[in-house]
């Protein structure tokens, strides 16, 4: 039942050595472009990663412009370094990477800053739904995820790193492989619906 993989999703960082089968890696895409879209536009496009050298050179070149960053804010030198090691691990440690990009090519294009602005929206909107998609069935399929925002301060980079269309703008990328023991994720907690919602 879709409740129970739901309440059983959990955002996974840690995984065995073990690689994707492809054919796993295809159900999950599959999953991913039978989200809603915007028009049906499916602004959604992928990159799967499972090259060591290609997530090795991926981790690097994001963890340059993340180290830039951090010490451009004035962070001490130490905390960048532990904060970019971490996040360089978790992608190549991961057996397969999935990049989730937008591209516009597709939407309605207009004039006015102001409704092209809602038109982007749009399209990110319909890759966040490409995405929940995907984790939800890396789930069933009883693989552990992550979805990590990382790519949005970086989209050149990863564009570069990976060798990717010009109009393919990276909004998140997803690190899926088996669970590794005695990793279930942190607990989750949500505040109660009730809580957060108005009734007219």
């Amino acid at each position: 039942m879709i409740m129970d993989t739901i309440h059983t999703r959990r955002s996974i960082r840690r995984y065995t050595t073990q690689p994707v089968p492809p054919e796993l890696i295809d159900q999950i895409l599959g999953a991913a472009i039978w989200a809603p879209s915007a028009h049906n536009r499916q602004p959604w496009r992928f990159a799967v990663v499972t090259t060591p050298v290609i997530k090795t050179k991926l981790a690097d070149a994001m963890g340059n412009r993340l180290r830039a960053d951090r010490l451009r804010n004035g962070d001490r030198a130490e905390e960048v370094d532990r904060d970019v090691a971490r996040s360089h691990d978790r992608i190549v440690a991961a057996p397969a990477v999935i990049v989730a990009c937008l591209s516009m090519t597709d939407m309605d294009h207009y004039p006015d800053d102001r409704r092209a602005a809602f038109e982007r929206t749009l399209a990110i909107q319909s890759v966040a739904a490409s995405i929940e998609n995907m984790l939800l069935t890396a789930t069933a399929l009883g693989l552990g995820a992550c979805w990590m925002c990382a790519p949005l301060f970086c989209p050149d980079i990863v564009r570069a790193a990976l060798d990717l269309p010009d109009d393919w703008e990276a909004q998140a990328l997803l690190t899926i492989g088996p669970q590794a023991p005695a990793n279930e994720g942190k607990p989750k907690d949500r505040i109660d619906f009730r809580q957060q919602t108005i009734y007219r």
